[in-house]
């Protein structure tokens, strides 16, 4: 009984904690529906929205989710097929050193 109470009085920040942690608590919590569809940072954000905590936006960097730099991707492997197809080497090589910059975003964002 003693180690419980010492769970509950030290709580680990919500960035340390996992998902399946995150969900256990999401589901303790009123006001927030479709636990088991959230990702990390959805379920952090609703977590917070709940408990009223204000969160500082570190920087644009930071923001970049991992959705829309893939959606980026896409176009621009659009744009590099139509300039290969037109015969433009120069552009569809620089577009291919975009998309490889992007993949790399992709990793670090997850």
């Amino acid at each position: 009984m003693g180690k419980q109470k010492e769970k509950e009085k030290k709580q680990k920040p919500l960035d340390k904690m996992t998902a399946k942690e995150l969900r256990e608590l999401a589901l303790t919590l009123e006001g927030i529906v479709g636990v088991h569809a959230m990702n990390k940072n959805e379920l952090i954000a609703a977590i917070k929205e709940v408990k009223g905590i204000v969160e500082e936006k570190a920087s644009s960097k930071a923001d970049m989710d991992v959705r829309v730099l893939k959606a980026k991707i896409k176009a621009l492997k659009e744009r590099r097929e139509t300039a290969k197809e037109a015969g433009n080497n120069k552009l569809a090589d620089a577009l291919r050193r975009r998309i490889g910059n992007l993949k790399k975003k992709t990793r670090r964002a997850a």
